[in-house]
């Protein structure tokens, strides 16, 4: 599976997906450090969003993997608007990382430790299955704009491959909530 994941993948798109979601989050941490009241309503906003986590880890997996998967799609769907949409789902989320990162440690409520802890385990799979779904949908496009043959052909086509990919960014989504629910409150600690 991942060499077909490879052969489907264009590494430049995926790498600069990722990179745009790590400057986001730069920004967000930065936009936190100067605005911290700002950072403390935008989290207390997306908590009320969120709802109360449970104590059910199997609750809280499928509610994650739920969540993901959504953006996931949304990520795929989003490619066909001119191949825009995942970069701007990119750097939302890593906005919204940083200024989460930066509120919390601002309270002071874990430590550097813990912070690191509570993104690492799952983040290291789930942000790089949320980039992989980002190609996908940029993928299509591509395809649909430049590639050969009648305009639903170069559509099927840029659909399939896209198809192939979320599958495998959903594989991951599955893992990365799985890590998420069960793995990292222990590692962290949380």
């Amino acid at each position: 599976m991942l060499a077909e994941i490879k052969r489907l993948l264009p590494i430049s798109t995926f790498s600069r997906l990722l990179a745009v979601f790590i400057g986001a989050a730069l920004i967000g941490y930065v936009f936190a450090v100067r605005s911290p009241e700002a950072a403390f309503e935008a989290v207390r906003r997306i908590a009320e969003q969120i709802g109360p986590i449970s104590d059910s880890n199997f609750r809280n997996f499928l509610m994650i993997f739920t969540n993901n998967s959504m953006v996931a799609l949304l990520m795929v769907l989003s490619g066909l608007f001119f191949g825009l949409g995942p970069w701007f789902i990119m750097a939302f989320n890593g906005f919204i990382v940083g200024l989460v990162v930066r509120a919390v440690q601002i309270r002071g409520e874990l430590s550097p430790g813990q912070i690191i802890l509570g993104i690492l385990p799952h983040g290291i799979i789930e942000i790089p299955a949320l980039a992989i779904a980002g190609t996908a949908g940029i993928v299509w496009y591509r395809e649909l704009v430049a590639g050969e043959g009648e305009t639903a052909e170069r559509f099927k086509r840029g659909g399939k491959r896209a198809l192939k990919l979320f599958a495998a960014s959903v594989l991951f989504l599955l893992f990365a909530a799985f890590v998420e629910a069960y793995i990292t409150p222990n590692v962290a600690g949380i």
